[in-house]
């Protein structure tokens, strides 16, 4: 039981409680594992997998796996780290995106231990007389507790009363999965103990709620979005997958193993040892980027990658003799466009934005399309402007 809770415990965050999550183990039963995804956007990305990552750890102990799609709560929009009124999808783009969701999830989980449900199902059937009394159960003043609920209340900013449904109705899935751990990140904290509470209500054991860390993005700052552009989808192309992994700073590597990779813990840890001792950080990543493209498409494509990765330096790309530059900045990040001038890559901003656009901009040998990329504190990389300006700039 010990290992069992030992693989459990790698990447979360927090379990509540600890004890309860024991006593179920200790039970032998097989675990009802829960874990609810709005179909908001139309692909999966490498921050929803440290969730499924998570799933996938109770199924190889045995455990069923039900992956819900919240169609019904997508419709009401979860408010979650928002300081405002988040807006509503319509019924068919929930569809859509939901199509998509079941497909990619099966590069995770397993089929035979997951159950895709649909929250619908027994929220239609709820009604007006069946959210009335579901409201019943969970007071303002304990809704108010909430974090963002609570900002925005404090600050005179508008919270629409349907706002107050989505964590009402998350928890209400509990009750009708009879769930026995509810996971999610840390940002679905108040929503999963509402399950927890509900189910108290309902006469159920409480489910055991265990939150995961949110993944940063490619800048290494923010949250892994598609708005902010700074993801990478499990449905993307191998090739591209892996240069956009390459990418990022050594500093997110090791979170990105820590949260990411199925590699042993020992074996990160001597790992970064090996860098320490003065191995290159990219030969590390190399592991990890081949892990990755490995799992999301098929095993051997990620040596693939690296090959194809190596040919492009080797190729005559890069000057053999590169100017190297140390970048001191104020802030924790500093846009490329600021970069780029600051260094004389260009003559401003405006340039820079241009160029990013045209294509004429590469990081490590790979093209830059987002001209809002915030280039992270301690990173260190190859800029590429035009077919002759090369600099390698350590940000310090």
């Amino acid at each position: 039981m010990q290992e069992d809770l030992a693989i459990i415990k790698r990447g979360t965050d927090e379990i509540l409680t600890e004890s309860d999550l024991k006593k179920k183990l200790e039970s032998g039963k097989q675990l009802i594992v829960k874990a609810g995804f709005d179909p908001t956007a139309p692909d999966l990305h490498f921050g929803h997998t440290v969730l499924l990552n998570k799933l996938r750890h109770f199924q190889d102990l045995g455990h069923k796996v039900i992956f819900l799609i919240g169609d019904f709560t997508g419709q009401i929009g979860d408010p979650s780290g928002k300081n405002k009124t988040r807006p509503t999808l319509d019924e068919k783009e929930l569809k859509e995106n939901a199509k998509t969701y079941k497909k990619q999830v099966f590069k995770i989980l397993k089929k035979e231990l997951t159950e895709v449900r649909f929250n619908s199902e027994w929220c239609n059937k709820l009604g007006a007389a069946g959210l009335i009394g579901l409201a019943s159960k969970y007071n303002v003043a304990r809704m108010l507790e909430r974090d963002d609920f609570n900002k925005r209340y404090n600050a005179n900013q508008s919270i629409a009363v349907h706002e107050f449904l989505y964590p009402l109705v998350q928890g209400y899935d509990s009750v009708a999965l009879n769930a026995d751990v509810e996971c999610g990140g840390t940002d679905q904290k108040f929503n999963l103990l509402v399950g927890r509470e509900l189910q108290r209500s309902y006469d159920q054991e409480p489910q055991v709620v265990l939150t995961v860390p949110i993944l940063e993005g490619l800048d290494g700052v923010n949250k892994m979005s598609k708005s902010l552009n700074n993801f990478i989808g499990i449905d993307e192309k191998a090739d591209e997958m892996f240069g956009k992994i390459m990418s990022i700073s050594d500093e997110l590597m090791w979170r990105w193993f820590e949260l990411l990779s199925f590699i042993p813990e020992k074996e990160i840890t001597n790992l970064k040892q090996e860098v320490e001792d003065g191995k290159n950080p990219r030969d590390v990543k190399f592991i990890l980027a081949e892990e990755l493209v490995d799992r999301f498409h098929a095993s051997g494509e990620g040596a693939k990658c690296k090959e194809a990765f190596l040919q492009r330096f080797q190729k005559g790309t890069l000057p053999d003799e590169i100017k190297e530059i140390n970048l001191e900045i104020d802030n924790n990040t500093i846009p490329l466009t600021n970069l780029l001038k600051n260094v004389k890559m260009t003559s401003s901003t405006s340039e820079a934005m241009r160029l990013i656009k045209q294509g004429g901009v590469k990081i490590n040998s790979e093209k830059v399309s987002d001209i809002k990329l915030e280039i992270k504190k301690g990173s260190e990389a190859i800029y590429q402007v035009g077919k002759r300006k090369f600099l390698k700039i350590i940000i310090k």
